[in-house]
C-alpha cells in the first residue's frame, strides 16, 4: 500500500502544552489514519508526552499505525521526552497494538456511569444533609469566585497523589491563572463547568473538591473531571459528600441530562467505594500504556 505521512499544525497550543499531528493518507490521497501527540510543557511533566493513534477499521494491518507510531515517537524523542503514554480499550486492537510495539501497561481504568433517572434524590439528600463537623459545602459554576481563587488553586495539590500506579505521571502546578485558564477552556467548548467543594470552617481554606463537566444545553451526559481530598483533611468522608451534592445540583439545574460519566483507577478502592455507594454502575475498562525511550522497538 503506497502511503504518506503529513505532519499537520495542529492549532490547539496553549499555554500548558502543544500538540504535534500526522496525517496518514493512501495514493488517492483519502485520509487512513491520524496521530497526536500531546507535549506537556508544566515542569512537573516536561517529560511526557501523550499519544493518541487512530486508523480506520478497514485499513488496520496495512502497517499504517506503525508508520504514524514512528513518527511520533520519533517527535517525542527530538523534544527530550522520557516517555510516551497512549490509551486504549482493554482486549481492543489497540491494547495489543501497543503491547507489541514494545509499549508496557502501567495502569488500568474503571469507567462508570449514572443514570441520573436511577439515582434517588432521598438518598441524596441524606448524605448531603449529614454534618460534617469543622466543614461546609460551596458551590460555583464556571470560574472559581475571586475570594476562593487562590485558596482553589492551592487545593490542587490533592489530586499529586492520586493512583497512577507505575505511569510516569509527574506532577501539574496550579496557580490562580492556571485554573481560570482551565474554566475559560470548557467555556469555549461551549460546555458548563460545575464544582462543589468542602470548606475547612476553622479557616475558610478549600480542604476538597469534586468537578462536573455537563454540555451547554444540558443534555446527553455529564463528565466528572476530578475528585481531590487534600491528605490533611482524608477520614472525613468528604468525596463522597461533595460527590453527592454534586449529582444534587446538577439534576435540579440541568433536569434533562441523561447521565453522568466517571473514571477511576483500577487501585483507587476509595473512589470506586464511593462511585458504587452512589449508585455509578461499571461501563469499560481502558489501559494506560507508557513507552520508556532509551528502549524503543516500533516494527
Amino acid at each position: 500500500m503506497s502511503l504518506r505521512i503529513t505532519p499537520l499544525t495542529d492549532p490547539a497550543d496553549g499555554a500548558y502544552g502543544r500538540r504535534l499531528a500526522w496525517l496518514a493518507s493512501d495514493a488517492d490521497s483519502i485520509p487512513v489514519g491520524t496521530a497526536f501527540l500531546r507535549l506537556f510543557i508544566d515542569p512537573g511533566q516536561a517529560h511526557l508526552a501523550e499519544l493518541s493513534l487512530q486508523v480506520h477499521p478497514v485499513e488496520r494491518r496495512k502497517r499504517i499505525a506503525t508508520r504514524l507510531l514512528e513518527a511520533a515517537v520519533a517527535a517525542a524523542r527530538d523534544d527530550g521526552r522520557r516517555c510516551v503514554v497512549a490509551q486504549a480499550g482493554a482486549g481492543s486492537p489497540g491494547d495489543r497494538f501497543l503491547a507489541a510495539r514494545g509499549f508496557r501497561k502501567v495502569l488500568t481504568l474503571r469507567f462508570f456511569r449514572l443514570p441520573l433517572a436511577d439515582a434517588d434524590p432521598a438518598a441524596l439528600d441524606a448524605i448531603v444533609e449529614r454534618p460534617h463537623p469543622g466543614y461546609r459545602l460551596t458551590s460555583w459554576r464556571g470560574t472559581v469566585p475571586d475570594e476562593l481563587a487562590a485558596t482553589f488553586a492551592a487545593s490542587r495539590r490533592a489530586m499529586d497523589d492520586m493512583p497512577m500506579d507505575d505511569t510516569d505521571y509527574g506532577t501539574v502546578t496550579w496557580d490562580v491563572d492556571r485554573v481560570r485558564a482551565a474554566a475559560k477552556a470548557v467555556e469555549a467548548r461551549g460546555e458548563q463547568l460545575h464544582t462543589v467543594a468542602a470548606v475547612d470552617a476553622s479557616n475558610g481554606s478549600i480542604a476538597a473538591f469534586t468537578e462536573l463537566v455537563v454540555p451547554g444545553d444540558g443534555t446527553g451526559d455529564g463528565q466528572h473531571y476530578g475528585t481531590g481530598v487534600l491528605p490533611e483533611h482524608r477520614g472525613h468522608g468528604l468525596g463522597r459528600w461533595m460527590k453527592a451534592e454534586s449529582i444534587r445540583r446538577i439534576r435540579a439545574h440541568c433536569p434533562e441530562l441523561g447521565g453522568l460519566l466517571a473514571d477511576t483507577a483500577d487501585s483507587n478502592t476509595h473512589m470506586r467505594r464511593v462511585n458504587d455507594s452512589l449508585g455509578y454502575a461499571p461501563t469499560h475498562t481502558t489501559h494506560q500504556h507508557q513507552l520508556d525511550l532509551d528502549g524503543v522497538r516500533t516494527g
